[in-house]
């Protein structure tokens, strides 16, 4: 006897990286790691919708409650405001990305339950819609930007809350290292302690390295990308929260190293760099590991599209 047909979508979400230093909530990079997700329309007579995740640590933790689960929030937000109702739904999770580990995970669970609503509705997705949805959800716009779009995105956002979002060409030649402590940092906890006002020469400061920043990644200038990274407006107050980033932060140059940031609000480091990708992981969760925290390192290329999504009539019963 032939399984019942059911209609089921698989998306695909890239991690993201922000701030990429002195450029705060305005650049979003896409990496090389991903969040899947399928989800199976259920039909059957008192069906509920459901959830399992599996994955990098933490993510078999995730809630099943439908209600509070991320990807669902996501999915009810996007049906509450385009004016739809959504089916019970059976959602396989897994996910690659570090759970509150400044990668991205929480922009790539809202991008892929927003795009999912729309997919389900019979209806493309709208990349304004998309973007205003998510940054409402996330609070800023930067990594579900990237997570959306792939690649390198600037972005700004309307006193509306419309979001504008530019993508910019990354050079092949630069990888990412990323270097995650077994820490988890919920971004809220790290926004609480940023100062609420900041001097104009420290404005100026993140203003000229963040223009520097994009003309430096245009140009190919890359001995410009250390100084084009530099901050004075976050990484320094989070370091209170993230031990080892201070002195992560004072490293000095390194053959392949082209530069070091936090990784949105932490507690991942990220290194651009061009070679010597295992010695620059080593050397930075050296910092982590004395200070009792175990870290894993990841050699990342850029991801330069956005999320995919395909839709198959059938699929197998769990």
């Amino acid at each position: 006897m032939n399984s019942p047909r059911q209609l089921t979508f698989e998306i695909r979400v890239p991690a993201s990286t922000a701030n990429l230093g002195a450029g705060f909530d305005c650049f979003g990079l896409a990496l090389q790691l991903y969040l899947t997700v399928r989800a199976t329309v259920l039909s059957g007579a008192g069906d509920r919708s459901q959830v399992r995740s599996r994955g990098a640590k933490g993510s078999s933790l995730l809630t099943r409650v439908p209600d509070q689960n991320l990807i669902f929030r996501a999915m009810r937000h996007v049906a509450d405001r385009e004016g739809f109702a959504l089916p019970p739904l059976r959602l396989a999770v897994h996910n690659a990305i570090p759970v509150s580990g400044g990668l991205g995970s929480s922009a790539a669970a809202i991008v892929a339950g927003g795009s999912l609503a729309f997919a389900v509705a019979g209806r493309s997705v709208p990349t304004d819609s998309a973007l205003r949805y998510a940054a409402e959800l996330e609070g800023h716009a930067d990594n579900v930007a990237a997570a959306l779009l792939g690649g390198l995105v600037v972005t700004a956002t309307r006193a509306d809350g419309t979001v504008l979002a530019v993508g910019k060409e990354w050079p092949k030649e630069i990888r990412i290292v990323a270097v995650t402590p077994d820490l988890a940092l919920e971004t809220k906890n790290s926004r609480a302690v940023l100062p609420a006002t900041i001097s104009r020469e420290d404005a100026v400061h993140n203003l000229q390295r963040s223009a520097l920043l994009l003309a430096a990644l245009e140009e190919k200038r890359f001995d410009l990308l250390w100084e084009a990274l530099q901050d004075r407006l976050h990484q320094s107050c989070r370091a209170q929260l993230i031990p080892g980033l201070a002195g992560i932060l004072q490293m000095p140059r390194a053959p392949g190293l082209l530069g070091i940031a936090l990784s949105g609000s932490g507690p991942s480091v990220l290194a651009l760099a061009t070679d010597h990708f295992d010695a620059i992981g080593k050397s930075i969760a050296r910092h982590f590991e004395r200070h009792q925290l175990a870290a894993t390192i990841r050699c990342l290329d850029v991801a330069l599209g956005g999320y995919s999504i395909t839709k198959s009539g059938t699929a197998p019963l769990d």
